[in-house]
């Protein structure tokens, strides 16, 4: 998502277990292992996840049903909406749809 500072003037902030937020945000996150969520996300989460409106994450789909799998589970864990889930580094169309549906409100339906 470091392509998402050429299109947009929002706050990208690279997350580690010590930021603590002050400001709601969206999440964007990677999957690992076998469609788990990574562990500095998961600490960064437990401080932070009042201020999270969204979560998104990257995957590879040769992973099958473990694709992009740590949105779904931060989502169910922490009671938050899936914004979206995209491939590897993702394509300019996922930018654009990930830039839509913040810009739109459309996570909130």
């Amino acid at each position: 998502m470091n392509r998402l500072r050429e299109y947009r003037d929002w706050n990208i902030q690279k997350i580690d277990d010590t930021v603590k937020l002050s400001h709601p945000g969206h999440l964007v996150t990677y999957t690992t292992g076998f469609g788990e969520i990574p562990l500095s996300t998961l600490r960064f989460l437990q401080a932070n996840s009042q201020f999270i409106e969204t979560v998104t994450s990257s995957g590879n789909k040769n992973w099958g049903p473990n694709y992009a799998l740590a949105a779904i589970k931060i989502a169910q864990q922490f009671a938050l909406p899936v914004l979206m889930q995209f491939e590897l580094s993702g394509t300019m169309m996922d930018l654009q749809k990930f830039i839509d549906n913040i810009e739109g409100n459309t996570y909130g339906n």
